[in-house]
């Protein structure tokens, strides 16, 4: 139910406002590199910090008008990650296909 986002079409969105949310692991991030602009959340924590209800959101990515792309490996724990949170009530909430590798 979440539509995905190619990288260029992700590049083009933040552009206009779009925020990256990077989920990979440490050790992922380690081995492959930081991506310039990029918010980093790990996955174990996305839901309380995206989350408008949750005492520990993020201020700038927990909000009703905010637009995230999250961002994995390889682009499948990023797809399953956008479903849940998608429920949240953020303005868009999406991922980007094929993930880092792409």
């Amino acid at each position: 139910s979440v539509r995905r986002l190619t990288p260029q079409e992700t590049k083009a969105e933040m552009a206009r406002g779009l925020a990256l949310v990077d989920i990979r692991s440490d050790a992922q991030r380690d081995a492959d590199g930081l991506i310039p602009s990029a918010v980093y959340l790990p996955r174990n924590a996305l839901e309380w910090r995206l989350d408008r209800a949750c005492a520990h959101r993020d201020p700038d990515l927990g909000r009703t008008d905010a637009r995230v792309a999250l961002i994995c490996e390889q682009g499948y724990q990023s797809s399953l990650a956008a479903a849940v949170v998608a429920r949240f009530g953020l303005a868009e909430v999406t991922d980007v296909m094929g993930g880092f590798q792409a």
